[in-house]
């Protein structure tokens, strides 16, 4: 069983150095954090540590820099942004387990917060060696001196198996972090126990990178939602010609297997009935409104491309958000950074903060959308931090960093 933040902090931590991992990997423009929802959400477990007197060691990562120092991966800006919003003092190494991230983490002093460089700038972070691992994470223990401990509050990294999340939770003694917990809660319900009608609506590019979710969720969910660019591969299924739409044509066929065993386990498969389809891929294109068996037949012809749901299918899909007690939301309908094809995601959003369903947004770049559309966090009853994670999860698959810590 995992042991809790709590019981941390009720053994005492007060002078002692604490390592947490929190997950800081937000998007940036240049050294400009264009959305600190996961800053937000790293927070409260730093603040509780350093009221408590923990000196705190922060380790994240941001992006892929594939185990080389890249400047443009730089922590320094997600950093910067947390001491903004905190109540702590924050200092920031400009190294991971160098000379400069050893001599900050032993001069901090009680309720302190060290954020050392992205952990990916050291490619034994991510390697399939269990032996390199392990090394890195005797170093990054080290940095806790005597009496150390570690916290696990990263949700969006608990799927890999890397040295900061895994292979350090056996070095030091393991705590879950809150936000962690939270997660696992949320996401345990929404599995396990929901209310009913429950309804998950799935969207995104790829149908290739939703299909153990969908199968996982045949049989589970009332009704699955298909927007994004996977529903024309749905659609082809059905028959239907896509134009020059996203099209994963080696799915066809496991796709039409979902469709067939959907209606035998009792789980209704919603399709969009018409699409915005554009002339090319581009905010300013020209575009028209087409139902989904006649997709080609307008003026755009064979050669668009369909890049949101209809306004018909909003509709159809708010009606069915709004009759659910559950709606668990992945992935945006449409390419909701252009306005023209940004309708049916804002319609879904809408329909969520109106229905009187727990709401459960599966982080990633429906967490995005929903805050780039004007969407409060607090108008949804969860948005998860971890879009890879929580899609682990509710696959059914062993999550790593959650093993790892006994939970």
């Amino acid at each position: 069983m995992a042991h809790a933040l709590d019981e941390l902090i009720a053994d005492g931590v007060a002078g002692r150095r604490v390592l947490v991992r929190s997950d800081l990997n937000v998007p940036l423009d240049g050294s400009t954090v264009t959305d600190d929802g996961r800053v937000r959400a790293s927070l409260p477990v730093l603040q509780k540590l350093a009221d408590a007197g923990a000196r705190v060691i922060v380790m994240a990562h941001l992006g892929r820099p594939k185990g080389q120092v890249d400047p443009k991966y730089s922590i320094a800006p997600a950093a910067r942004r947390l001491a903004e919003l905190a109540g702590f003092r924050v200092a920031v190494a400009s190294d991971v387990v160098g000379d400069d991230a050893r001599a900050k983490a032993e001069t901090l002093a009680d309720g302190e917060v060290l954020v050392i460089e992205n952990v990916r700038f050291d490619a034994r972070e991510t390697s399939k060696e269990d032996a390199e691992r392990g090394a890195f994470a005797d170093e990054l223990a080290a940095l806790t001196g005597e009496n150390g401990a570690y916290v696990d509050d990263a949700f969006g990294a608990v799927h890999r198996k890397h040295a900061s999340v895994y292979d350090i939770a056996h070095r030091l003694p393991a705590y879950l972090g809150d936000l962690v917990k939270r997660e696992l809660d949320v996401l345990t319900k929404v599995v396990s126990a929901p209310e009913r009608p429950f309804v998950v609506v799935m969207g995104g590019s790829k149908v290739s990178d939703k299909l153990a979710v969908i199968e996982n969720l045949i049989g589970k969910a009332d009704s699955l939602l298909i927007g994004g660019g996977m529903v024309f591969t749905f659609l082809a299924a059905q028959g239907h010609s896509v134009g020059g739409s996203l099209l994963e044509q080696d799915q066809i066929g496991t796709v039409r297997d979902y469709l067939e065993k959907a209606s035998a386990a009792g789980t209704e498969i919603v399709l969009p009935v018409d699409i915005v389809y554009a002339a090319e891929f581009a905010a300013d294109a020209a575009h028209e409104v087409r139902p989904v068996d006649a997709i080609e037949d307008g003026e755009i012809g064979s050669t668009g491309l369909g890049l949101d749901i209809g306004p018909e299918s909003a509709k159809l899909f708010a009606e069915r958000i709004r009759g659910a007690k559950t709606v668990f939301w992945n992935g945006p309908a449409g390419v909701f950074e252009m306005e023209a094809f940004a309708g049916g995601t804002r319609a879904v959003a809408e329909a969520v903060v109106a229905s009187d369903a727990m709401s459960v947004i599966g982080g990633g770049d429906s967490a995005s959308a929903v805050r780039n559309l004007g969407f409060s966090d607090d108008q949804f009853g969860h948005i998860s931090t971890g879009g890879g994670a929580s899609l682990e999860f509710i696959e059914g698959k062993e999550l790593p960093g959650v093993v790892a810590l006994g939970a």
